[in-house]
């Protein structure tokens, strides 16, 4: 899969998420091409893998474009697929690809992932617009600033965490976040913050999960003398460090490396791991399917 985005901003994506069943794909692509569309890319996956009672799903993603001038407006192209949409129980968006989620970024002090997040966006190459980056210290200001990024300092401590929660919420009202990325932002999210940003709120966690959860999982793998180590970018759930993986990546190492050697190679695990994360999630990629994901390249 790319870690650069791969769709031209003048298309839009259809996203189904549906019980698995005959005539699905037909449906689709016969009401596309009746209202003059060409399909530029199709990804589907039939979930046969869950449990019983619930079932087989089917996934869709379907890139599209106007092939010609009867292409109606999106509202009526819309409303004219709700029967079919109705017919087969779809849960189903389409997005203009043109539209970048607006996406607001928390940090601690650990900058790297934050680095290749603003240097991939200056470059063109993250489909995003970055509201806001906010932190718990003031140690990223300089960079972010330097950046035309508007930096808001929420400082965290035992006492002042509601409070402050608050105030991270409020933030993200203001900036009109579709997407919130926590670039190792070291503070656990409250259950209920939690349950209001589902979906829309990504975290790097710095290790190879379910592996090594919680506070420094490097000197946890260096413990136990892994052979791999890794990073998760995962949607952020009430359960911590245990959302729906988006993406995640390893690299090898050796007895003869240190704890602090681990941590060096692991943050450039973690810096690319989130940038495709978050690329994914702004191209319609992910499909959250329960406590998992559908990734389509």
């Amino acid at each position: 899969m790319l870690d650069t985005p791969a769709f031209d901003p003048s298309h839009h994506v259809l996203i189904i998420k549906c019980p698995d069943t005959r005539g699905i794909v037909a449906a689709v692509s016969g009401y596309l091409n009746d209202n003059d569309i060409t399909i530029v890319e199709s990804n589907q996956f039939n979930d046969a893998h869950r449990s019983e009672d619930r079932g087989d799903m089917f996934y869709v993603r379907v890139v599209f474009k106007q092939a010609g001038a009867k292409m109606p407006p999106m509202d009526t192209l819309r409303d004219g697929f709700k029967p079919i949409a109705h017919r087969f129980s779809m849960d189903w968006e389409i997005f203009n690809l043109s539209h970048k989620p607006r996406v607001l970024i928390a940090v601690s002090k650990f900058g790297h992932c934050l680095y290749e997040l603003l240097h991939r966006w200056k470059a063109g190459l993250l489909p995003v617009e970055i509201a806001c980056v906010m932190s718990n210290h003031e140690d990223m200001r300089s960079f972010v600033e330097w950046n035309d990024v508007p930096f808001v300092y929420l400082p965290v401590n035992r006492q002042n965490k509601d409070e402050q929660e608050s105030a991270f919420l409020s933030l993200i009202d203001r900036h009109q976040a579709d997407l919130v990325v926590l670039a190792r932002y070291m503070q656990i999210l409250s259950d209920d913050l939690a349950r209001r940003l589902n979906g829309r709120c990504i975290n790097i966690h710095h290790s190879f999960l379910p592996s090594f959860k919680g506070a420094k999982p490097y000197h946890q793998a260096h413990a136990r003398g892994v052979k791999i180590i890794g990073a998760t970018a995962h949607y952020v759930t009430s359960d911590l460090d245990e959302g729906p993986i988006i993406e995640q990546d390893v690299q090898r190492v050796h007895h003869g490396l240190t704890p602090e050697q681990l941590v060096v190679i692991g943050r450039d695990i973690e810096s690319r791991v989130l940038a495709r994360a978050v690329t994914w999630h702004a191209e319609r990629r992910v499909i959250v399917n329960g406590g998992k994901t559908v990734v389509f390249s």
